[in-house]
Order: structure tokens, then C-alpha cells, then sequence
């Protein structure tokens, strides 16, 4: 039997864009014969589906499922070139069988999982099947598991978007359905954490710091003690005309100031940023400007941690999330929370139709 060497190897990756396993088994079958180990892979599929696997895969399906004994769930995100081929009941059966396969995974690698026996082969076998078949190029982009006592699992928009709530407390129908009320709640406000204990004090070192500078990058939202401080240093910094602006409009008792920065220049508004910032050392120091910095980082806080968030279905409409799983069961608590949406940071290719088609006729 011929020697198969990485060269060797190599070479037939770089003819047909086959995975360096796939093209080193291809070899071996094919006795070290270069042009017999392309007719391999091509009759495998693999050359095939190795050509589309640069293309862009930002469509998809979320799937989850559940264990036999209801107490732990797994998710799977599976992604295609074209929302078509998401709704293709082959490439749906395909991603609900790799979420019961993530039931058994021992972790979220990936690599890991697609080695696992899946359908008479592995699962990154298959993958490469459908993609020759299906003629798209397809990747299983993650899975994750939760388990609790009790849980409830959500998917939105037809498989969009997937979510896994799982909880410690007792394993009723009124908990389940107020999880389930939960896990709509995360798939519509795509919560960052699950509670403000998750969050390190470099994040939130981080937080104050960018709503502290935004804060002073835009002066027409300071306080206005601090903005009219800034304002008396304008002359000479800015041009004639809006000087010349405010000195009209602070003259009009009737004028709105908060309209002020729709007549000025987008120089002027610079400038004012520019002034705040360089008096960034005497304004941070204000007990006026902590309270805004402070008032802004908790209304950012209530909007990216779920039990602070405002629950959707409250009738009184301030009523927060862990205020209604209170009211359902005190006892009741969230252990983990995961949300997947489709294609979420991935860059999807723009692309022009007509261009498309003109190039496939071509």
C-alpha cells in the first residue's frame, strides 16, 4: 500500500477544499492515487460540499428538546444559506434530531459533538450529506443544556428563536406555565443576564465608564446648571451665526430650549462635546451629574438583567419579573437561562437580486 503523506494530503485539500481527514481517509482508499482520491471524495459528496462551505450561513432553526424525565433541556442552532432551505422538512428533522443528540453531550463543543454517532455515522457526517444534498452550505453553530427541578422551553417565530428556562422549586403546572411565561419574556427582551449578581465589577466598571462619556459626548442632556455652564464658554469657540442663535433664542422667553441643538450646526453641537470633555475632571465631581450617570446605569441594568426587567403580561405595567415569580411561588428560582436566535452575530452577505440572477445566467 502506497505511503499516504502530509503532502500528499495536503495537495488534495487544495484541489478540492475537503476536510483534512476526509482527504486523508480518501487516500488511504484510494492507495495514495491523487486523481482516484478526488473521485472518492466527489463521490462521497464532500469535495461538493466543501466548495459552498464558504458561503455565508446565517439562516437556520433552533430546536430544542427534552429529557425523558422532563428535567433537562438542550439547544441546538443549525444554520443554512437560505431561510428556503430552513423550512425544508428534511433540514427540520435533520436539527431536531441533533437537539435530542445534544440531550447527551458532555459539553458545548462542538467538534466534540459533531463526532458523535448520529444516523449510522457521526453527526458531522451527516452535516456533510446534506449539504451535497441539499446543495446549500449548512453549519451546527452551537448547542447548550439546562437542567432543574422544573423548566419550560419557548420557540419563537417558527424556530427564530429558542429559549430554555430552567428553575429549583416544586415541579407544578402553575410553576411550569409561569416559566413558560418567562422564557416568552426572554425570547421578546433578550435579557444579558439573569439576575445583577451575574454581572463582575469590571463590567460594571465598564458600564459606568461608556455611559459616563456618552453622557458627555452629548451636553444637551446634562443637567442645566452644567449645560448653562457650558454654554457661557462658547464665545469664541463657536462661529458668529450660532452664537448669534443662542443669543436669540435664550432671548425668547417663550422658546423651548430643549429645541436649542435643531438650530445649530453639527460643528457647534462638536464643539460643545469637546468643551464638556475637557471640563470632564470638575463635571464628574457634581452630585448632579452622579445622580444622571446613576440614574442611567440602573435603567440600563433593568433592561439587560431578566428579573429586573418590567414583566410584558403585567397588568399594571411596572410589576418586574422576579415581583411575578414571587407572586406565583416565593420559592422559585431561576438556575439558568438560554436564548438562541438565529444568525445573531454572524454577518450576513447584502446582496442585490438582479445581480444574482444576471450572474447565474452568465
Amino acid at each position: 500500500m502506497a505511503e499516504v503523506t502530509a503532502k500528499l494530503v495536503k495537495e488534495l485539500r487544495e484541489m478540492t477544499g475537503a476536510g483534512m481527514m476526509d482527504c486523508k481517509k480518501a487516500l488511504v482508499e484510494a492507495d495514495g492515487d491523487l486523481d482516484k482520491a478526488v473521485e472518492v471524495l466527489r463521490e462521497k459528496g464532500l469535495s461538493k460540499a466543501a466548495k459552498k462551505a464558504g458561503r455565508i450561513a446565517a439562516m437556520g432553526l433552533v430546536r430544542v428538546a427534552l429529557s425523558e424525565d422532563g428535567k433537562t433541556a438542550a439547544i441546538v442552532e443549525v444554520n443554512s444559506e437560505t431561510d428556503f432551505v430552513a423550512k425544508n422538512d428534511e433540514f427540520i428533522g435533520f436539527v431536531e434530531g441533533l437537539a435530542k443528540l445534544a440531550l447527551e453531550a458532555k459539553d458545548n463543543d462542538i467538534e466534540a459533538f459533531k463526532a458523535m454517532p448520529f444516523e449510522g455515522a457521526t453527526a458531522g457526517e451527516v452535516l456533510t450529506a446534506k449539504i451535497a444534498k441539499i446543495g446549500e452550505n449548512m453549519s451546527i453553530r452551537r448547542i447548550d443544556k439546562a437542567s432543574g427541578e422544573v423548566l419550560a422551553t419557548y420557540i419563537h417565530g417558527g424556530g427564530n428563536i429558542g429559549v430554555i428556562v430552567a428553575a429549583n422549586g416544586k415541579d407544578s403546572d402553575d410553576n411550569k406555565t409561569a416559566l413558560k411565561n418567562i422564557a416568552m419574556q426572554v425570547a421578546a427582551m433578550n435579557p444579558q443576564y439573569v439576575s445583577r449578581d451575574e454581572i463582575s465589577e469590571e463590567e460594571l466598571a465598564n458600564l459606568r465608564k461608556i455611559t459616563l462619556e456618552s453622557a458627555l459626548n452629548d451636553p444637551f442632556t446634562l443637567p442645566k446648571p452644567i449645560l448653562n455652564g457650558l454654554l457661557e464658554k462658547v464665545h469664541g469657540v463657536w462661529g458668529e451665526e450660532d452664537v448669534n442663535i443662542l443669543t436669540e433664542k435664550r432671548a425668547d422667553k417663550s422658546f423651548n430650549f430643549n429645541y436649542l441643538p435643531n438650530f445649530l450646526s453639527e460643528e457647534a453641537k462638536t464643539k460643545l462635546a469637546g468643551l464638556a470633555i475637557a471640563a470632564k475632571l470638575e463635571i464628574v465631581e457634581t452630585k448632579m451629574f452622579k445622580s444622571l450617570v446613576d440614574g442611567r446605569i440602573n435603567k440600563s441594568l433593568k433592561e439587560m438583567c431578566l428579573l429586573d426587567q418590567t414583566y410584558v403580561r403585567a397588568e399594571d405595567g411596572k410589576q418586574t419579573v422576579a415581583q411575578y415569580l414571587g407572586t406565583v411561588d416565593k420559592d422559585l428560582t431561576l438556575t439558568k437561562v438560554i436564548r438562541f436566535e438565529v444568525g445573531e452575530g454572524i454577518e450576513k452577505k447584502e446582496e442585490n437580486f438582479a445581480e444574482e440572477v444576471a450572474a447565474q445566467l452568465k
